[in-house]
């Protein structure tokens, strides 16, 4: 009887590995892969069996081999205050390839969390679905999941005098009675009005070396950072900031699925959506928390998404759309299975609409739907050479 027990049980493992692989594993529809790079293939998928409903299909996928290749978030024109196409900023870093990323606002500054390189330059108070790039452990990189908000607070002080102050917004337009936090990868300068309080900051600890009243477009040290307040009267204690005085920065991330905190702040880049589609094999049906506008999940639009399946390979996939003769875009349900036929057991959807856009070499693989050509946007995630990040 123990043996039997035994043989059944192994039976039983087999049964399910095999029975997941079948799930996960349905290649076909795929067809042959154009090789681009060591670890990067190419699919171009018009399969309308993905649709729900009557209509044509586009898709492009890239699949990769974290162990073979590098990916990495990057802002365009290397700034916050800036946009441009997805082409211009993967020639720019020498990528093999290249999607859009993160949304973001007219004006280019993100819309959502965002981490470049190790340095959170935008904050977030909205869990909506980010994914975060792990660095190697040791021979492959991985990918975080979750819904996760980011927050910033300046602590003064020591000992039983340290304070905290929340920080209003990083790297973005200053508001009327708020501090602000300005990185070197905003710009130059923080693009401020004359009416407030600014204070420069450098070294480690940091330390206040210049204060400036009634100013703005306090230029940004290289090795440090800037503070301001919309006002020329800070309260509290950010108000008896003077030269000389030592701060620090605490990062707060905060995931609502159950990811640790710890993973996050470990995370090389972080780059945020609005739609968390696959978490740990499971297709998610509720975006309540992340505040998405009414529709959006139903409607046909043209989708980015990032997703990492059973195996590691991580998934990068545009779907045209708003295209009638051409693709007609897809719903999150649509978007969801296809990533049940690729095996993801997580999925992200990213910006879309206009911004979709993937870039292969030298050029532009899917169709993008704006009718004046490519977008520019404010990021994008690179596929590099091994030990190539930015």
């Amino acid at each position: 009887m123990p043996l039997a027990r035994a043989l059944t049980r192994r039976l039983v493992v087999v049964w399910v590995a095999l029975a997941a692989c079948l799930a996960g594993c349905d290649s076909r529809f795929l067809g042959a892969p154009d090789v681009v790079a060591d670890g990067v293939r190419l699919y171009h998928v018009t399969d309308s069996t993905l649709l729900d409903g009557p209509g044509p299909i586009a898709i492009d996928l890239l699949r990769l081999d974290s162990a073979r290749v590098d990916l990495a978030s990057a802002l365009a024109l290397d700034e916050v205050m800036g946009r441009e196409p997805v082409l211009e900023t993967s020639r720019r870093h020498g990528a093999i390839a290249a999607v859009n990323a993160g949304f973001f606002l007219p004006n280019g500054e993100p819309a959502g969390i965002l981490k470049v390189g190790g340095e959170l330059v935008s904050e977030t108070n909205r869990a909506r679905g980010a994914v975060g790039i792990l660095p190697r452990n040791p021979g492959r990189f991985a990918l975080l999941f979750d819904r996760v908000t980011a927050r910033v607070s300046l602590r003064l002080g020591a000992g039983r005098g340290t304070e905290t102050v929340e920080i209003a917004g990083v790297d973005t337009t200053r508001r009327r009675g708020a501090l602000m936090l300005y990185t070197p990868r905003y710009h130059e300068h923080t693009d401020t009005a004359g009416n407030g309080t600014e204070w420069t900051l450098r070294g480690v600890p940091a330390r206040v070396v210049e204060r400036r009243h009634d100013a703005g477009r306090s230029p940004i040290p290289r090795d440090g950072f800037v503070l301001s307040f919309g006002g020329l009267d800070p309260p509290g204690p950010v108000g008896a900031l003077d030269v000389g005085a030592e701060v620090a920065l605490e990062w707060r991330y905060q995931a609502t699925l159950g990811t640790s905190e710890e993973r996050w702040h470990a995370a090389r880049d972080v780059i945020g959506g609005a739609g968390l589609l696959v978490k740990d094999g499971r297709a998610l049906e509720d975006w309540t928390d992340e505040q998405l506008r009414e529709g959006f999940s139903t409607e046909r639009h043209p989708r980015t998404m990032i997703g990492v399946d059973q195996g590691g390979d991580v998934w990068l996939v545009t779907v045209d759309g708003r295209q009638p003769g051409h693709s007609v875009g897809m719903t999150f349900a649509e978007l969801q299975g296809l990533a049940a036929r690729l095996g993801l057991r997580d999925a992200l959807n990213l910006d879309g609409g206009g911004s979709t856009t993937m870039v292969v070499g030298d050029r532009i693989v899917n169709h993008p739907s704006d009718e004046g050509g490519p977008r520019a946007v404010s990021d994008a995630l690179l596929v590099l050479p091994r030990g190539r990040l930015p």
